[in-house]
């Protein structure tokens, strides 16, 4: 087991030393297409609509790069990824970037090659369990089944949770949200874990969400963002600056309203910058004046992401909490655009 892990491991990490040469950012433009990799899909972060469209809150971010690079937050292909499958989807080259609820880790920037651009979301894993169940506290759970997904930052912290408060389980390994939703709802597991966020996405799934509860312990720390190979920092900084740009424009008040408004300049030199009516930044990424400014027309700064896709008025229901903006609190902070 600790073998195959191992080997897999040192295959992603080959595949990105491999494909780490390739000037991402040209390819992009050539192709005329952003190949984004997402969850296989997760209700407010990255599922298909009726239409088979896909929507969510990660789809967002993939959108504003396909604004700020082509002129077109439609020019995109996404590729649903699992827990297992995500880095090699990457670092082979299959997509330019990854953005579905993937946790920063130092071994996923280090050793796998890869490098995260930014955090979209300050997370933590839950537990949630059947209100019939009668449990309150996730310190109740001993000796129960978990339904976890494989591949993931979920297995260890789970193991280290049981372990630290003397207590059994059983783990029954699933690869995707759609297998876990499946076997938890038939009683296969007495308990889901993952992120916080994915819990109550899940739940919101559910045709009674009020029957399931997800108890109060966060047992980690789950800094979720966007990710590109190690290598092309070009590509990387065309990212990264991309969701800065959401992060920023909330603060500095710009919406996808009154962006282009406010592009004919303003009296606040960061805005101004940012929105390229002065200065050079987006020649420094090889892009154009405007990339910041289609970037958050594509749909809104991040606190319009949030609102719209995961926020406490939508079925997901999630509080800013620590995604709030540094000044009201939270953990939300752009570096500046200067």
């Amino acid at each position: 087991m600790k073998k195959s892990v191992f080997l897999g491991t040192l295959t992603v990490a080959g595949l990105a030393a491999g494909a780490a040469t390739a000037a991402t950012l040209d390819d992009v433009k050539a192709r005329g297409t952003l190949n984004c990799g997402v969850t296989t899909g997760l209700v407010g972060f990255a599922a298909p609509d009726a239409n088979g469209e896909w929507q969510g809150f990660d789809v967002a971010v993939c959108r504003a790069v396909a604004a700020a690079v082509l002129d077109d937050p439609m020019a995109i292909e996404f590729v649903p990824t699992t827990g297992q499958t995500r880095f090699t989807a990457l670092a082979s080259g299959e997509i330019d970037m990854l953005a579905r609820n993937t946790t920063w880790t130092f071994t996923r920037d280090v050793d796998l090659k890869f490098e995260f651009t930014g955090i979209n979301y300050y997370d933590g894993q839950g537990f949630m369990v059947p209100r019939d169940l009668g449990v309150s506290s996730a310190k109740d759970l001993a000796g129960a089944t978990v339904c976890i997904q494989t591949g993931t930052t979920t297995e260890l912290n789970l193991a280290d949770f049981f372990r630290t408060n003397n207590m059994e389980y059983e783990p029954l390994p699933i690869e995707t949200n759609a297998e876990a939703q499946q076997q938890y709802l038939a009683g296969a597991c007495d308990v889901y874990t993952t992120d916080s966020s994915g819990l109550a996405a899940t739940r919101a799934s559910f045709e009674n969400p009020s029957d399931h509860v997800i108890l109060p312990e966060i047992i980690s720390k789950e800094p979720l963002g966007p990710l590109v190979r190690h290598g092309d920092n070009e590509w990387g900084d065309v990212v990264r600056w991309t969701l800065n740009a959401l992060i920023a424009a909330e603060e500095l008040g710009v919406t996808s309203a009154n962006a282009d408004e406010l592009a004919e300049g303003t009296d606040n030199p960061e805005i101004n910058r940012m929105l390229g009516t002065e200065g050079e930044l987006g020649a420094m990424l090889g892009l154009d004046a405007d990339f910041a400014l289609r970037a958050i027309k594509a749909g809104g700064n991040y606190g319009e992401l949030f609102e719209t896709h995961i926020g406490e008025n939508t079925p997901v229901g999630l509080a800013r909490g620590l995604n709030a903006q540094w000044t009201e609190g939270g953990l939300m902070y752009a570096p500046p655009f200067r």
